[in-house]
């Protein structure tokens, strides 16, 4: 009962959301659409990034590695949701349900270091302009996107060794859109409540460490700003705008599925959709908005696509 040749469930059942058939319809649109802005605005981001020589630097880099974070987050989830919601319930096959775990957890421990990354970039852009590229080098960058990729395969590995251990012999309907450690713990034959605390102990205490972490980056940021600008925290505040955004809407579902124990199914599955569905298309919407480098790449693309049409 060692590993995953002695499990004898060799499929799970994953359920969608119990509601009217005209729900479930308004539920696939919606969800179709989110995917589509997800592909859409996070794909501008990258090609104006890739093509604009003003949206060069190192800030620009990271924020293109995240959108490709988002894109391949919203890409092994939403899909997911749609066939859910398409059929009573979706069969998933063991190995599949752990591939998807660990490929989430690699994504999730990407995306909780390029935030990290983004919040030390912030940092010393505002705190030590004059040193800045020599500290943000393009080394430095392309270290942290490959620290990101190896923290989140260290993590997914741990959690994955973990969960492939344990006897699967009886229930295999998780109530859910997708597999996570915590649901396919539940359904182990064993008492679980000293493996879901260990489950609580790594992803949910990575969580709120990583958004702890960032908080006191913006708090010396501020303190550094109000002492050497007379208390001006007007700049620093709209620079900082869009990264403190995002991370608050990143992290508050996270902390929530991994911290909380045991959720009820209705909070886990909205936050579900919040946290891969909703979040991912607001990211480029955030920075787009709040971002007037991003703003002037489009206006230039826009303006060179209309002279290239009048020429």
């Amino acid at each position: 009962m060692g590993g995953l040749n002695d499990s004898v469930v060799t499929e799970l059942v994953l359920l969608p959301l119990s509601c009217s058939r005209e729900k479930n319809l308004f539920l696939i649109l919606l969800c179709s659409l989110l995917y589509v802005g997800v592909i859409l605005g996070n794909v501008l981001i990258l090609f104006l990034i890739i093509t604009d020589s003003h949206l060069q630097s190192p800030m620009y880099f990271l924020l293109a590695n995240l959108s490709l974070i988002d894109m391949c987050l919203s890409s092994t989830t939403i899909p997911q949701i749609v066939i859910d919601l398409s059929n009573e319930y979706n069969v998933i096959s063991f190995q599949n349900c752990m591939t998807q775990i660990c490929f989430i957890h690699i994504v999730g421990g990407v995306e909780m270091v390029l935030l990290i990354a983004m919040a030390f970039d912030r940092c010393m852009a505002i705190c030590k302009p004059l040193h800045y590229l020599k500290i943000m080098s393009p080394k430095i960058c392309i270290s942290f996107v490959i620290s990101g990729w190896v923290t989140g395969v260290i993590h997914s590995m741990l959690q994955f060794g973990f969960v492939i251990n344990l006897p699967f012999c009886g229930p295999n309907k998780i109530d859910s859109f997708y597999c996570d450690l915590p649901k396919v713990i539940k359904l182990a034959c064993i008492d679980a409540v000293k493996y879901e605390f260990i489950v609580t102990a790594n992803s949910g205490f990575m969580s709120m460490g990583t958004f702890i972490l960032l908080l006191l980056s913006y708090a010396y940021i501020f303190l550094t700003v109000q002492k050497h600008s007379s208390g001006d925290l007007s700049k620093a505040f709209v620079t900082l705008s869009a990264h403190i955004t995002v991370v608050f809407l990143f992290f508050i579902p996270c902390i929530i599925l991994y911290a909380w124990p045991s959720p009820p199914p209705s909070v886990d599955k909205n936050l579900f959709i919040v946290d891969f569905a909703i979040i991912p298309v607001l990211n480029p919407i955030i920075y787009t908005l709040r971002n007037k480098d991003i703003r002037k790449a489009i206006k230039s693309f826009q303006n060179t696509k209309l002279n290239s049409k009048f020429c």
